[in-house]
């Protein structure tokens, strides 16, 4: 599948990606809208940062004990309830008097939640569409997310001009209630994924049903096993986790210009995904890696001399294609029956390094400066990445995991993979 015209002619794809772009648009503009009421509130860059990438810590707790169930529920409802708890938790959100204390208890609970979202999707998307057009399909999400960035983003720093940001809170509650109707009218109910897989082969020893605390540990210490797959996971999350802490900095390092700076990143998102996804050969494609996460964390290190927001803005635009690298080469080793909690935990360690690292930004510019803070950690940011292409070179590819009770799964070369999943915060 290599055209746009095919991939859309494709039955659901659609409703899919528009329930999701409900979804992120929501996110975006709650979530600036939250930053924005804690830090006009707090006058603290750590609880501004924190209260917009904090809670995605929490999923790590979602990750240790409810992760399997992105192969084990039923993807319509699981996505449809996941909107309908954002949505209830964003409306609480927007309650006058709200204490601080029950703001972050608020949206924990929400980053828990969200634990299953991104392995769910994602698997979704697999099921979706043919084996031949995940990446260009995964590329056309992800654009999508830079896409809602960039609206979500630049429509709620021109809200927050005009209305309060409780009342942006309510606006987003509403996009997560139209993002439930659309993933609930417009996609059909499927088992899930590790049912079907085992109905079709025929054995009765793959696991399925609930999900399972002892299944989760399982098959991530599975996934986790093998060092290739180990250095890939860590080059997904740290290096572009660090610079989600740089961009959490923006309420603090320009409060009234931090919509414009969020907006800007999510076109580099978009651009870097339709370079990447659409542009870039195959062949050619694993040797991006190395140089994109560089582009990603190299702008931030001249913040230290307060650029103008112009140049800042420039600064946030520049690079994100390395995802789709990474993730492409993390699916060439994962069997199709574990692609769902193998993505869900890229996705739920990519937004805890996120979390992890926005605390880290707030707490190093409560001591110093945001943009300061923001040279540090782009700095460690690069230095990571180049330590990663020094461990990974002349790594050797291995074959996929096999499930105890299960039969191994013959995969292809990383070579022959077309188009694969990368950075969404968090769906």
């Amino acid at each position: 599948m290599r055209s746009y015209r095919t991939l859309f002619r494709t039955p659901e794809f659609t409703p899919f990606l528009l329930s999701f772009a409900a979804f992120a648009a929501a996110q975006t503009i709650g979530g600036l809208a939250l930053g924005t009421l804690i830090f006009r509130a707090t006058g603290s860059p750590l609880l501004s940062a924190v209260s917009m990438f904090g809670p995605q810590l929490a999923q790590l707790v979602g990750a240790a004990f409810l992760l399997s169930g992105a192969d084990r529920l039923p993807p319509r409802a699981v996505l449809s309830g996941l909107a309908l708890v954002f949505a209830a938790g964003t409306a609480v959100l927007a309650l006058p008097g709200l204490p601080v204390a029950a703001v972050f208890a608020v949206v924990l609970a929400q980053g828990l939640s969200a634990s299953l979202g991104g392995g769910v999707r994602s698997g979704l998307l697999n099921d979706i569409l043919s084996k031949d057009g995940y990446v260009l399909g995964r590329s056309v999400f992800n654009m999508l997310w830079g896409l809602m960035q960039v609206a979500g983003f630049a429509t709620g720093g021109a809200l927050l001009t005009l209305l309060p940001p409780r009342t942006c809170l309510l606006l987003a509650a509403a996009l997560y209630v139209l993002s439930a109707l659309g993933t609930r009218l417009g996609l059909t109910t499927r088992p899930p994924p590790s049912s079907r897989l085992r109905s079709s082969r025929g054995d009765p020893h793959r696991s399925s049903g609930r999900p399972s605390v002892a299944a989760t540990w399982r098959t991530n210490a599975l996934l986790w096993s093998s060092r290739p797959r180990r250095l890939t996971y860590l080059g997904l999350w740290i290096p572009n986790g660090l610079v989600v802490g740089c961009e959490s900095l923006y309420v603090s390092y320009a409060p009234g210009a931090a919509g414009t700076l969020f907006a800007c990143g999510a076109v580099g998102m978009f651009l870097g995904d339709v370079a990447v996804g659409r542009l870039v050969p195959p062949a050619v494609r694993p040797r991006l890696a190395t140089p994109l996460r560089l582009l990603l964390a190299v702008p931030y290190l001249f913040f230290v001399l307060r650029p103008g927001v112009a140049l800042s803005a420039v600064a946030a635009a520049v690079g994100f294609g390395a995802g789709l690298v990474l993730q492409e080469r993390l699916m060439s080793r994962t069997p199709d029956d574990l692609a769902g909690q193998a993505l869900g935990l890229h996705f739920v360690g990519m937004s805890a390094v996120q979390g992890v690292s926005a605390a880290l930004a707030g707490m190093t510019a409560q001591l110093t400066s945001p943009a300061v803070a923001m040279t540090v950690l782009a700095a460690t940011s690069a230095t990571v990445t180049l330590t990663l292409a020094a461990l990974g070179r002349h790594e050797e590819p291995q074959p996929a995991p096999a499930v105890p009770g299960t039969h191994p799964v013959a995969l292809p070369e990383p070579a022959a993979v077309e188009p694969a999943p990368r950075r969404t915060p968090s769906p």
